[in-house]
């Protein structure tokens, strides 16, 4: 070998060394370790919306050999649902897939939990000013564009609609804000009659939507940001044998019923499962983000190299005609719900 050669070989050896060297700690593969454990927490815990999402998270969680806890509090109370979350650091999980009924009160506790070596990653709502590593939800402003789409669709381009809403959560708060933006910038015959929080309660649904159409009896299409509402509404509806579009966003078995039997117009759902699925894979690949070394200044600024801004994890439109692909009981037949 001639001596350029030999300088060739021994600069590729020391280059191919120096790179080897600065490769990730754990490039051979990812897995959990045992008894390495994730925890998904929620508001409202026995709400029916959030087991097709837990459920994407196990079997995610099942690929890699990871433990997964289901965890938050049965009520609307965000102080509740801090606590709870509290109590999760408390078994220093590896990561926690957090659903925050509120952004702010939030920022707080993810960043102390973070400091602590826990990794968060928010879904369907978010904290943006906090330091969680991803965000997992659908597109809310496509949901919004599509409902307000269907609505003129169906009653025209000049009517009267109204909306309910849940002040205070993000994802239902651009639901709602969206569409009615939307109406003014592309249907400005479209007038907005009706504007109530109803907080996801069915009574204070049934009454908002009592009080709705008994001020404007040409009412033509209600848009709601989530199914609780939509429960109250439809009665109300219903009761006063009036002619209203319904549509709202997520699903629970009563509003699934009341779309078979031509009640609500339609639901536009978040894909539950792959948000749960995607989820986990965002939390876990945080907590493992010793295997990755992008190309930036993480490592003098101090941040995790695995920044996920925004997953879409896409939306399902439900008809009568595609109903029962979306029966909850029928899914979890056969499977373990904790």
């Amino acid at each position: 070998m001639g001596v350029s050669k030999l300088k060739g070989a021994l600069l590729c050896a020391v280059v191919s060394a120096a790179s080897l060297s600065a490769l990730p700690s754990k490039a051979e593969g990812l897995k959990c370790e045992p008894g390495e454990t994730y925890i998904m927490n929620v508001m409202v815990s026995g709400h029916p919306y959030w087991v097709p999402v837990y459920q994407g998270f196990k079997q995610a969680a099942e690929a890699f050999g990871c433990e997964t806890v289901f965890s938050g509090t049965p009520d609307y109370d965000i102080s509740k649902q801090i606590a709870s979350f509290e109590q999760d650091m408390v078994k220093q999980p590896a990561g926690v897939l957090l659903h925050p009924m509120q952004s702010d009160p939030f920022i707080e506790p993810i960043n102390r939990a973070i400091e602590s070596g826990t990794q968060i990653v928010t879904f369907a709502a978010d904290s943006p000013k906090s330091n969680r590593t991803a965000y997992i939800t659908s597109d809310n402003l496509a949901e919004a564009k599509f409902a307000a789409e269907e609505i003129v669709k169906q009653i025209g381009e000049s009517g009267e609609y109204a909306v309910l809403e849940n002040p205070g959560q993000s994802n239902h708060d651009l639901r709602v804000t969206s569409l009615i933006s939307y109406m003014e910038d592309n249907y400005p015959d479209m007038k907005l009659v009706g504007r109530q929080a109803t907080n996801q309660d069915s009574n204070a649904a049934y009454r908002a939507t009592a009080s709705i159409l008994q001020a404007n009896p040409n009412l033509g299409a209600l848009w709601i940001p989530e199914a609780g509402s939509a429960e109250g509404a439809v009665a109300a509806v219903l009761e006063a044998e009036a002619d209203v579009l319904i549509m709202h966003a997520d699903i629970t078995p009563t509003t699934l019923e009341h779309i078979k039997a031509g009640n609500i117009h339609m639901a536009l759902n978040p894909n539950q499962g792959m948000q749960g699925f995607m989820g986990f894979m965002a939390t876990f690949l945080a907590a493992h983000s010793d295997v990755f070394d992008p190309f930036n200044d993480y490592k003098v600024s101090g941040y995790n190299p695995v920044q996920i801004p925004y997953v879409d994890n896409g939306f399902a439109v439900i008809t009568k005609e595609n109903a029962d692909s979306f029966d909850l009981n029928a899914y979890m037949e056969g499977r373990d719900p904790s």
